[in-house]
């Protein structure tokens, strides 16, 4: 089947065609043929699978047929899609402005995080198709800033992430405003009780498509697992990002601060980068997107609020830093590669604490992921030299100041320590007061903390203590520093 088939307009067939495209994936041959006769849609696809084209392009062509009666009024709302996410949003508006470029026909997106001033004058100009988030959209409506009577249709995209958000109220209140009279095009990529329910109550005898469940992944994506220490995780990543292979790489952290630190120590490596999350301020998100796209950068590491919202060509690698902990997200993670028949690689990194997270995927993904044996930096391998002499360098600044000569009045800091008590007081200089990684020269322990359990017997392990609890050497207790 080619787009041809699908009965779409000229100026449609024309776009897809300059966009490259002359192939419909599934769920664009089977949402599309409904879609354009009107139908209710009730489509279970996760990201990856082509889904905004098939609402966006029916959408297009029954708008460009059936224009308004006055050309010279004010062009009221006719379609409303509400996403979850701002990155979400833009790229649905992208998308209208690369299909609609021959229709004649205009969007414009609203979100919230930016100022509304240039939302609201858009919206006051009129617009056929508008792409919101359901925060910023009721806000605008509240002012009376928007209507919804003319709205013919209503897209509902990423359901089931508006409810892992808690978006469903809000998304209820913009529903009961709409037209009763209007066609509905509802996607998820799952069907939790709460969106089953909410499918069932906003659509009228609508047509089911569902492609690729949630537990499967794309046949499009290569996966390997990397066993190795939390704390030699990051010589992993930028030893696997020395290869030019690796040119455009979407590298998932569970946490914002993890997400930051992950990029800061790829750049020092000389690996240009940039973090990507919720606590990024709209135009850093958005600049951070654009160096990507434009290879300005080659990797952004992002947490899982950039896994189902970002829709980058030609991502040749997904690295999951951390496993996430709920396995679905494994899924949509990885699906950010392997897109529209092009082919991907997932690497995931698992430490100790992550296995059981390791199996939870597997037993959802029905498939073990290879294992990856020969690393540099797996279990039970010596470290390379130059990781070892970075290693050292960092306990070396991790050590407390040296201690003053026996002549020399003790200063403030000398003189009471964070154990309690000062010097004198627990024994004196030398005498049996003194704890063994004193005497020793080595940092006590409250000096280097430990890193968050590594495999046993790994590299970086906490393997047990030497006589009089000093660690077996220096390069065992450095790994807390990253």
């Amino acid at each position: 089947m080619t787009f041809n088939d699908l009965k779409l307009s000229e100026p449609l067939l024309r776009a897809v065609q300059e966009e490259g495209y002359s192939t419909p994936t599934p769920i664009q041959a089977r949402a599309i043929p409904p879609a354009l006769l009107g139908r209710d849609l009730l489509g279970v696809a996760q990201t990856g699978t082509g889904k905004t084209a098939a609402f966006a392009l029916p959408i297009l062509q029954r708008l460009s047929q059936s224009r308004p009666a006055s050309p010279g009024a004010r062009r009221p709302i006719r379609a409303l899609i509400l996403t979850p996410t701002r990155e979400l949003a833009n790229q649905i508006g992208e998308s209208f402005a690369s299909y609609g470029r021959h229709t004649g026909l205009n969007h414009t997106v609203i979100f919230g995080g930016v100022g509304q001033s240039a939302q609201e004058k858009a919206l006051q100009r009129g617009v056929d198709i508008l792409v919101a988030t359901p925060g910023r959209l009721l806000d605008l409506m509240q002012q009376g800033f928007l209507s919804y009577s003319a709205v013919e249709v209503f897209v509902l995209d990423e359901a089931d992430r508006m409810l892992d958000m808690g978006f469903l109220p809000d998304v209820r209140r913009v529903i009961k405003a709409l037209p009763q009279k209007r066609q509905t095009l509802f996607f998820s990529a799952t069907m939790p009780p709460d969106i089953q329910e909410l499918s069932q109550r906003i659509l009228v005898q609508p047509e089911r498509v569902e492609v690729t469940p949630v537990s499967s992944t794309a046949e499009t994506v290569e996966q390997r697992i990397y066993h190795v220490a939390q704390a030699l995780k990051r010589h992993l990543l930028v030893h696997l990002l020395n290869d030019a292979a690796m040119a455009r790489t979407l590298v998932f952290t569970r946490t914002k601060h993890g997400a930051n630190r992950v990029a800061e120590q790829l750049n020092k490596a000389g690996i240009p980068s940039a973090a990507i999350h919720g606590n990024k301020s709209q135009n850093a998100r958005e600049r951070a997107l654009g160096d990507f796209k434009s290879s300005a950068i080659r990797v952004l590491v992002a947490t899982d609020i950039a896994a189902r919202g970002i829709d980058i060509d030609g991502l040749s690698h997904v690295v999951n830093f951390e496993l996430p902990n709920v396995p679905e997200q494994y899924v949509h993670r990885i699906g950010r590669t392997g897109r529209a028949g092009a082919r991907g690689i997932a690497l995931s990194f698992c430490d100790g604490d992550e296995r059981a997270y390791l199996k939870d995927i597997e037993r959802t993904i029905r498939r073990s992921v290879p294992v990856v044996d020969d690393h540099p930096f797996r279990p039970g391998a010596p470290l390379p030299a130059s990781v070892r002499a970075a290693e050292e360098t960092v306990v070396r600044r991790a050590q407390p100041p040296t201690q003053q000569g026996r002549g020399s009045r003790p200063g403030p800091q000398q003189a009471q320590r964070p154990g309690g008590g000062s010097r004198r007081q627990r024994g004196g200089r030398g005498g049996a007061g003194r704890s063994p990684s004193a005497s020793s020269g080595a940092p006590m322990r409250a000096d280097v903390p430990r890193a968050s359990s590594p495999p046993e017997g790994g590299n970086g392990a906490a393997r047990p203590a030497a006589a009089g609890g000093v660690p077996r050497s220096r390069s065992q207790r450095t790994y807390s520093k990253w």
